[in-house]
């Protein structure tokens, strides 16, 4: 068991299994998946849980005892050099506690890292500081670290999460380029992560694509209502407090079970309910006040620097909750927006960036707060 901690409503990290809700089926499903050799695609809308998911799934026994795990995240990433960095130090901070005749063999291979190679004078621990412009020949170190994964002494398993982005790099090989080594790399196994359910779509299942019928599809979907239910209550009981069976499914209905939306309410009303209390449905117009409050700065940060036609459309956007028909007269009448070109324009740079996001042509604003703060303050 973990160490615990005080507020078992866990935001943006993964602990342990003693804070995680379920996903039973969907972790037997991936530990299926890299038994028989298969690469995954996962995908879901941002902050339903697929990294969190990933990170469970890596902490299984199973996984721990046969595999090498690396969790690489590319979400911000505009580059293969970018990727590359980062891919080279996933693979290094994996083996900074292992002996020094480990770390010699990974520099021996990825030799084009050494530079960045250097131990601590105060803790004597290895570390690698590089910086972007120190991949000279991001293509070259790529290479090196597939590698090392194929001569590594366990079968590797990789996760690259908001795999996506690939896509929007500026170099425009790089799909093709990752196809062929992860083709040849027979001693690892890849789960691609994405939540532009649009573009993952395209990159495989397009016959046109380097990566086309490569992996096998998993959607994620929320977790269900009554399972998320019975974690929530648990988690209070544990800790000597209690929660309304009722306010946890307000929670979650307010929040479409969208994960990470439900579990920041559960963490300020689990903050909220002193030990021996009860929590009550009529305590969660508070605890989203809070949260909002504690982020409206951040948000207003946003909107400046949106330009004027953004800010109205994402304005309407948040006062619809849900868009369908986004260019149609009707919308842009009602919000007196320029016209449907403009819409478009305006659209474009926040579907990228993930202000906004479509699903099944229904287009919303990403963040639940950030929309309800629009929705008060316009």
């Amino acid at each position: 068991m973990s160490k615990e901690v005080y507020n078992p409503f866990v935001i943006g990290k993964y602990i342990s299994d003693e804070y995680f809700c379920d996903r039973e089926k969907e972790t037997e499903f991936l530990l299926k998946q890299i038994r028989n050799g298969r690469n995954v695609v996962l995908v879901s809308p941002r902050r339903i849980g697929k990294s969190d998911l990933i990170h469970h799934l890596f902490h299984q026994k199973e996984m721990e005892e046969n595999y090498k795990t690396l969790f690489v995240d590319i979400y911000a990433t505009s580059s293969l050099e970018e990727l590359v960095y980062l891919f080279g130090k996933a693979v290094f901070d994996s083996l900074k506690s292992k002996r020094q005749k480990t770390l010699e063999k990974f520099f021996n291979i990825i030799s084009s890292l050494r530079i960045g190679f250097a131990i601590d004078s105060m803790t004597g621990e290895p570390s690698l500081n590089l910086s972007i412009g120190d991949i000279k020949s991001p293509e070259t170190t790529l290479s090196q670290i597939f590698e090392y994964l194929q001569q590594a002494d366990k079968p590797c398993v990789v996760a690259f999460d908001e795999f996506q982005q690939i896509s929007e790099y500026k170099e425009k090989n790089v799909e093709a380029l990752l196809r062929t080594y992860v083709q040849r790399c027979t001693n690892a196994q890849f789960i691609y992560s994405g939540s532009r359910r649009d573009m993952m779509s395209e990159m495989f299942q397009s016959a046109a694509r380097p990566f086309y019928a490569s992996s096998i599809v998993m959607n994620l979907a929320p977790i269900s209502r009554d399972v998320y239910s019975e974690f929530a209550k648990r988690m209070f009981a544990v800790r000597g407090r209690s929660i309304e069976d009722g306010a946890v499914r307000e929670v979650y209905d307010r929040y479409d079970g969208c994960t990470w939306f439900v579990q920041m309410m559960m963490n300020e009303l689990f903050d909220m309910t002193l030990k021996g209390e009860t929590c009550h449905a009529s305590d969660i117009s508070e605890a989203e006040n809070n949260v909002i409050m504690v982020q409206s700065a951040g948000y207003a940060d946003t909107m400046a620097r949106l330009s004027p036609r953004q800010r109205e459309l994402i304005i309407a956007i948040a006062k619809e909750r849900e868009v369908e028909r986004i260019t149609s007269s009707e919308f842009v009448g009602r919000y007196n927006l320029s016209s449907a070109s403009s819409v478009q324009s305006a659209l474009r740079p926040m579907l990228a960036s993930g202000l906004v996001t479509q699903d099944n042509n229904v287009y919303k604003v990403y963040d639940f707060f950030f929309a309800e703060w629009i929705r008060r303050r316009y």
